[in-house]
């Protein structure tokens, strides 16, 4: 039976990715050896890297001002490495409190120094996008998530943060874990953008991190792992990298620009994002948990208005070969991720079966 993997991530992965990786984990470059074992001093993975680093540059049509790494430890370690290497002694730090992500990300950031919350849409059960955000103190940095993967709500727009950090001469940092290379960005506008891989790149193992070589400056005392310039001067090889996410994230990167490049797949998560919230919106069983206008196009939370369906719509999903449905467990309902590699049929399917949820209660 087919499956339809709509889990937040680990994600589902192009179906050639996935076979393309699998004979790799066998014999790599008809070497004799799995891409498991290989060096990563070797010529077949520096080969890997360097391919990944540049179709990542082509993809987000970056330029030489900055440098492409791979590492480790997750957006949770970039928490607290970007607050360190772009927080100045005596400063203050700017946060955007979007939800769960952010929210940590803030905590991590008042280990180091001073940090306050700009906008914050809590108040709300971080429900929607704040607006008009006014800062009347110099900060260092202004620092934000572009897509919440828990609440389901996205940053259309990064205009008005970017105006915001140009007015206060502050370095602009975002986490794209969720909806990086979904679509078009500026990849310009931003001194530091980091990413998770297990969403729209790759197995979880590796961090996607894109820095401005001359944003931050050369800072001896700070331990030498979470030193930015360790891993710029070290072209990410300072230790052992993940070997096998990095590859299959080459993969999923030529797989992108196979299918038409980021405009290409932008339209298409449109499409699917549009599909799905009409359904929502049009199905009386169903509502919409965030602000319409700052609906994630990656990550789509409703529920049912009556807790009485709840065993036969999940029962319907389980039946019909949908993971990964569920909520985070933190607010419960249903999120469905609808990421690069999630093709349009299932999509399609979900909303069948919502459909059919209706039909049987309306008879």
């Amino acid at each position: 039976m087919k499956k339809h993997n709509f889990s937040a991530g680990p994600s589902i992965l192009e179906r050639n990715v996935i076979e393309q990786s699998s004979r790799a984990a066998l014999e790599i470059n008809n070497s004799g050896l799995s891409l498991l074992e290989i060096s990563h001093r070797s010529q077949d993975f520096i080969s890997i890297i360097e391919e990944a680093q540049a179709l990542t540059k082509e993809l987000l049509n970056i330029s030489e001002d900055y440098e492409i790494l791979f590492l480790q430890g997750g957006a949770s370690l970039q928490f607290y490495m970007a607050a360190l290497n772009f927080s100045k002694p005596n400063g203050v730090a700017g946060y955007i409190d979007t939800g769960t992500w952010s929210k940590k990300a803030i905590e991590e950031s008042k280990k180091i120094g001073r940090t306050i919350t700009l906008a914050s849409s809590v108040d709300k059960k971080y429900s929607y996008i704040p607006k008009n955000i006014a800062n009347k103190e110099k900060i260092d940095y202004l620092h934000f998530t572009s897509n919440n993967t828990i609440y389901g709500t996205q940053f259309h727009s990064f205009q008005e943060l970017s105006n915001l950090a140009n007015i206060n001469n502050a370095k602009l940092i975002c986490d794209m874990s969720s909806d990086i290379f979904s679509k078009e960005i500026d990849i310009n506008e931003f001194d530091l953008v980091y990413a998770g891989a297990q969403k729209n790149l790759g197995p979880a193992g590796a961090t996607l991190v894109i820095i401005k070589k001359d944003s931050i400056s050369e800072n001896k005392h700070l331990p030498t792992y979470l030193n930015y310039n360790t891993h710029i001067q070290k072209k990410s090889m300072f230790n052992t990298p993940p070997v096998f996410s990095i590859y299959v994230a080459m993969l999923t990167l030529r797989w992108l620009k196979e299918s038409g490049g980021i405009r290409s797949i932008e339209r298409k998560n449109k499409e699917k994002a549009t599909l799905l919230y009409n359904e929502i919106e049009r199905n009386p069983l169903f509502f919409g948990i965030v602000n319409p206008e700052d609906r994630s196009n990656m990550n789509v939370t409703f529920n049912l208005k009556n807790i009485d369906h709840k065993y036969q719509f999940e029962t319907m999903c389980k039946e019909g070969g949908i993971n990964g449905i569920h909520g985070h467990r933190s607010i419960g309902g249903y999120r469905a991720s609808i990421y690069n590699a999630l093709s349009i049929e299932s999509v399609r399917f979900l909303i069948q079966i919502m459909k059919q949820l209706e039909i049987q209660h309306n008879e």
